[in-house]
Formats: structure tokens, C-alpha cells, sequence
């Protein structure tokens, strides 16, 4: 049985990308980038509202 390839373009929900334009923008690439790194490492392409609020409080935005 194969594994799930994660893409190397994550899918964001319309509620994450909400959130990401009420980041500064002078900071949002950082942000997306911190974003879509989280998403890998917990092994998944979808980015939701929760992962991006789940970020910003890790990084004290």
C-alpha cells in the first residue's frame, strides 16, 4: 500500500486565507511560509483556519 504524497502546493481553505490577509503583510510571506512548513511536518496539504491561528499563537502574532 502506497503513502499519501503530500503536494508541494498546499490547498488553503477559504477561512485560512482570511486569516493570512488580517496578517501584516509586511510579514505575511514569513507567516505562509511558517504556515505551510507546520502543514508538512504534521503531514498534510490542507491548510485550515485552525492551523493558521494554531501558528500565530506559536509565534506570538
Amino acid at each position: 500500500m502506497k503513502e499519501p504524497k503530500i503536494t508541494d502546493i498546499p490547498i488553503w481553505t477559504l477561512e485560512a486565507q482570511a486569516k493570512l490577509k488580517n496578517i501584516p503583510f509586511f510579514v505575511r510571506s514569513q507567516a505562509r511560509q511558517r504556515i505551510e512548513a507546520k502543514a508538512r511536518a504534521a503531514g498534510t496539504d490542507i491548510i485550515t483556519g485552525e492551523l493558521v491561528d494554531q501558528t500565530r499563537l506559536e509565534f506570538g502574532q
